[in-house]
């Protein structure tokens, strides 16, 4: 059979799940997809499990606000940026505190920590309904204490800096904020189906409603764009 050049039906695989990308196929069988995710589970409410993965989304959204918004204001307090981390140290803390939460929780809840990625999974019906709102109320309540743990110890700080809570800056207009939100949060839920698809490898502080609207719209966005088009593209393989 090897040189023979064949059609893959549309959305078919021919690779195993643990077939590196870039090599042959190992094996004739199509990839077979799992089921979607029923969007009622009446039996999780009762697994331990289910409840232990919402504590850990919780946990993990509270730190996560509470270390970035304490790196927000201490930047932000500072006239000199160069006496702080400044904007690149803000930037290191976010995706630091991202890359360890994620790698302490991916094995307990998938280590979501966001909203906006629990509701582009749910679109692609990889949870339930009853699991995604669980987890998008535990994420709030992480962020809200997160903030208030904040508030709490540098209460004159957090009032004049606004809880380092974001804003549209001066000379943008809200829609060059939502679409910066969209097509960021689309990057963001993109590189998780990416980085969790088997078959390709084998909020926090009281914001205007452009960052809540924008990064719902962008998972959205990322769900449809990986399912309907990366995952249904017609290729051609040799076996």
């Amino acid at each position: 059979m090897e040189g023979k050049e064949e059609d893959v039906k549309l959305g078919a695989n021919k690779y195993s799940e643990r077939q590196p990308i870039g090599t042959s196929a190992q094996t004739d069988k199509d990839y077979k997809e799992p089921p979607p995710a029923p969007f009622f589970e009446p039996g999780e409410l009762k697994s331990w499990s289910f409840w232990r993965a919402g504590i850990a989304e919780f946990i993990a959204t509270f730190l996560f606000l509470y270390i970035t918004i304490l790196t927000v204001m201490g930047v932000s307090r500072t006239k000199n940026k160069c006496a702080t981390v400044g904007i690149q140290g803000i930037a290191w803390s976010f995706g630091g505190m991202i890359f360890a939460l994620v790698y302490c929780t991916a094995g307990i809840s998938g280590g979501h920590i966001n909203p906006a990625v629990t509701f582009g999974l749910l679109l692609a019906r990889k949870l339930s309904l009853t699991r995604a709102v669980f987890y998008m109320v535990m994420q709030c309540l992480g962020a809200i204490c997160g903030a208030g743990v904040v508030k709490g110890l540098q209460e004159k700080p957090y009032e004049m800096l606004g809880g380092g809570a974001n804003t549209v800056n001066h000379g943008y207009t809200k829609g060059s904020g939502l679409g910066a939100e969209i097509i960021g949060t689309f990057v963001l839920v993109y590189t998780v189906f990416s980085a969790t698809d088997a078959k390709r490898n084998a909020r926090d502080s009281h914001v205007p409603w452009i960052f809540w609207v924008g990064p719902f719209i962008g998972a959205a966005l990322a769900a449809v764009y990986h399912q309907i088009i990366i995952r249904a593209i017609p290729f051609k393989a040799r076996s």
